[in-house]
């Protein structure tokens, strides 16, 4: 029985085998990591990581697609996991002594961002992360300072995670087709994350691209004079896309000396 994509959930299957194929080779798993899928949907993928390895994980929210998982697949090799993965505790899967989590997934466009904010609280067991998600969210994510793309996302991200975009995904690749263009990103933890408090940034980075149009010295008036601008190397007529990390960093760090 065909399986009707559901809206609320943002389903859009993929169906290229080519794609999929292009995919695997990209996440390159190996037999005995530890890996969990978030959104196995029909199970396209599914079955070409298991072809590789000796047990998956997989979290998804829809219970029909739990129901058809467990008729298709064996339960030694695929372990389901029937939930929401914005509220899953990814550090309760099972890790062998030194090993790391490998993450995959095509995320639903509608819930993309809350659950790579909500997987920043796991980079101290992940060793990388592979999303299938909107081209958009991925241009953003890796984007440098200077253009239109870089905001809240890549400064949040980019302290975390080295990040790439490995390539894009036709709409034709799916059933039904979305109307934009997906991409891949790989997602590796960095080892060393510049030290700051990551409440503090985050209240710093959502004022500063609260008014992207206003100078950095009107966008953080009250948080910030403008003598704290010029002390941390910042022009206070600057806009907040042309700010570094680096830059944010230091002044979430003065935020919280101060708090």
């Amino acid at each position: 029985m065909k399986h009707i994509a559901r809206k609320r959930f943002g389903q859009n299957f993929l169906t290229d085998k080519q794609v999929l194929q292009d995919i695997i080779q990209t996440i390159a798993p190996r037999r005995t990591d530890a890996m969990v899928e978030i959104g196995p949907g029909l199970g396209a993928m599914t079955q070409l990581l298991l072809d590789e390895l000796d047990q998956l994980h997989v979290v998804e929210l829809d219970r029909d697609l739990v129901t058809r998982l467990e008729k298709t697949f064996n339960p030694k090799k695929l372990v389901i996991h029937s939930g929401d993965a914005l509220k899953f505790d990814f550090a309760a899967l099972p890790l062998a002594a030194g090993q790391k989590l490998r993450v995959v997934g095509n995320l639903p466009y509608n819930i993309s961002s809350p659950l790579l904010f909500h997987l920043t609280s796991f980079t101290s067991i992940v060793q990388d992360q592979h999303f299938m998600l909107q081209k958009e969210v991925v241009e953003r994510m890796v984007a440098p300072p200077g253009g239109k793309s870089y905001g809240r996302l890549s400064v949040m991200l980019q302290w975390r995670y080295a990040m790439s975009l490995r390539f894009i995904v036709p709409p034709t690749a799916f059933d039904p087709p979305p109307r934009v263009e997906s991409a891949i990103v790989r997602m590796i933890p960095l080892e060393a994350p510049l030290a700051c408090d990551q409440l503090a940034l985050e209240a710093v980075v959502l004022k500063a691209f609260s008014q992207r149009r206003k100078v950095l010295r009107n966008c953080l008036a009250g948080m910030f004079t403008e003598h704290d601008l010029i002390d941390v190397g910042i022009d206070p007529q600057a806009r907040p896309e042309t700010i570094s990390l680096e830059l944010f960093v230091a002044l979430a760090n003065r935020y919280s000396a101060a708090h």
